[in-house]
């Protein structure tokens, strides 16, 4: 199993260029079955989620050409509705392809979706939706079983702005007969690249980023040429890494706006932050600052995704502070590790008081999930001695070499 070894307390300083977004990236690549045409996308990061999408469109029968950072699709070859079950099981995402394989068959079959366990996180509102659309879904034996006999537009109120279902039911609407209408959609960045995706390919889709999308079924899609945007989560992260060694990081190919809570909290550190146009400089402070209340929020809040590695960053602040995490239950599970590092911090359901220690000391420890594994990283780097992360499994789905990335940064990080 592969691990990473850090000799931490070495200040990061240099840039970093941010790869293509892993939350936008997935579901494109899932939207590329709909036009049965070819697809070139492009700034394709190489991570292991982005790899199961690719094993899960060849399973389907689609022609997958990888390029490097392009991937040329070409899904009029696709011949199957079944989704293999180790794949699915592997990623949560995987579930978009409900949507994308009823607009163009009418039919879907797959199991449960897997992923990190980061609690409960359910499909009901999918399955509601794409119910009220007129699709017929069956669940038996851990398998959803989806048909139509043609799926109609309909207004749809989310109880909850969920991203997955707003792009399940954007990706089901493209070839709905009339218009959909969706409020308390999500409004995440990486919504409305996939609206811009699907734009280009001959789709109607509007109000990506606002509470109400609205969606006019068409009849015919094109060819189509597209490039994912940068990813927010891992720019976050080199961020929190910068703020947190005390080091100076120029992240290239960035959207600022797409950053905002990010920037605001790191302030409140005392951390400093230079933006220019596409380019952001991190210079951490000599001791960080508490943050009196970080709280998760869907965007334009402050991310889930990001909330790990402020639980590191926080750790070695001066004062005490405290998370509220309200998108995910159980999302705590790195706290635990931290603590083996020296951190000091308690748990109270979705709550954590952080109170900042002077240092943090390496240790053996354990990658639970994704973002919980980048939070452990930033925590050796910060840390005095060597810090052995176990299980970057997890961390691969989505980072791309983020330890050659860090060795480039003048981190003392290797993988074995």
């Amino acid at each position: 199993m592969e691990k990473y070894i850090i000799n931490g307390g070495k200040a990061l300083f240099g840039e970093v260029p941010i790869i293509g977004a892993k939350n936008a990236v997935l579901p494109i690549l899932a939207a590329t079955v709909i036009n049965g045409g070819e697809n070139t996308i492009s700034n394709i990061p190489k991570l292991k989620d982005v790899e199961v999408m690719i094993k899960i469109l060849t399973s389907l029968g689609a022609k997958v050409e990888d390029n490097g950072e392009t991937l040329s699709i070409d899904s009029s070859t696709i011949n199957n509705v079944s989704l293999p079950e180790e794949l699915v099981r592997e990623m949560r995402s995987s579930i978009i392809f409900m949507g994308a394989l009823l607009a163009r068959f009418g039919e879907a079959v797959l199991s449960y979706p897997g992923g990190c366990e980061i609690g409960p996180r359910p499909i009901d509102l999918h399955l509601k939706s794409l119910r009220q659309m007129g699709a017929t879904i069956e669940e038996s034996h851990g398998f959803l079983y989806c048909k139509t006999k043609g799926l109609r537009g309909c207004d749809i109120q989310l109880d909850y702005p969920s991203v997955g279902a707003t792009e399940n039911i954007i990706l089901a609407a493209v070839t709905a007969e009339g218009i959909t209408t969706i409020r308390n959609a999500a409004r995440e960045p990486e919504i409305i690249d996939l609206q811009d995706y699907l734009n280009k390919a001959g789709c109607r889709v509007k109000g990506a980023g606002t509470s109400i999308i609205t969606i006019e079924g068409v009849k015919e899609l094109f060819n189509c040429e597209h490039r994912i945007i940068p990813d927010r989560i891992v720019a976050g992260t080199f961020m929190a890494a910068a703020a947190i060694t005390k080091g100076e990081v120029i992240l290239k190919n960035i959207v600022v706006d797409h950053l905002q809570s990010i920037i605001a909290k790191l302030k409140e550190t005392g951390t400093t932050t230079i933006t220019d146009k596409n380019d952001i400089k991190i210079i951490g402070p000599d001791k960080l600052g508490p943050i009196e209340m970080l709280q998760t929020l869907p965007f334009p809040g402050f991310p889930t995704d990001m909330q790990a590695q402020f639980m590191a960053l926080l750790s070695i602040a001066g004062g005490t502070s405290i998370i509220n995490e309200t998108v995910f239950e159980n999302r705590f599970k790195h706290a635990e590790e931290l603590t083996r590092m020296g951190a000091n911090i308690k748990t109270f359901g979705n709550v954590a008081v952080i109170k900042g220690v002077n240092e943090l000391t390496g240790a053996k420890v354990f990658a639970k999930d994704l973002r919980g594994g980048a939070a452990l990283v930033l925590s050796g780097l910060a840390a005095q001695g060597v810090t052995e992360v176990e299980n970057v499994y997890h961390i691969n789905r989505g980072y791309e070499n983020l330890n050659l990335s860090l060795q480039r940064l003048g981190a003392n990080i290797i993988s074995v």
